[in-house]
């Protein structure tokens, strides 16, 4: 009889295992990287909207609707622009000067991010109509 078995793992087999492990380790901790980085540029997008959106709810209440631009830096991070326009009337048969009202195309952009950079520049537009009286 011959009781001289071997037990257990060989170096070899463990190594496989461990490679194994290693590269779907590595998959893994991809994976999550990039949902967090997906995550972050979510959260800039939202910032950036909520920026957009206070500022078209405050121009004709804060600051006068009439034509121009404006522009501002908020938190240090995001450049943004507000360009007030008269809106004229595509059909050729209205007759914009009998109105009562005035209307006003408010285009409001927020860009942040390294502008040289391609990958890194993003920017968000948000463009509106709005009635104001005829002085």
């Amino acid at each position: 009889m011959k009781l001289n078995k071997q037990r257990g793992f060989s170096l070899l087999e463990i190594l496989i295992a461990f490679s194994i492990l290693a590269l779907s380790l590595g998959i893994l901790l991809k994976i999550f990287s990039a949902g967090v980085n997906t995550a972050g540029v979510a959260e800039e997008y939202t910032a950036a909207v909520q920026i957009a959106e206070a500022l078209m709810a405050k121009t004709g209440v804060e600051t006068p609707l009439q034509p121009g631009e404006y522009d501002g830096l908020e938190h240090d991070k995001y450049q943004w622009q507000v360009s007030v326009s008269p809106f004229q009337f595509a059909a050729g048969n209205l007759d914009a000067s009998a109105l009562p009202m005035v209307l006003f195309k408010v285009k409001v952009t927020v860009s942040w991010g390294d502008r040289n950079a391609r990958t890194d520049a993003r920017q968000v537009e948000l463009i509106t109509l709005k009635l104001a009286n005829k002085l």
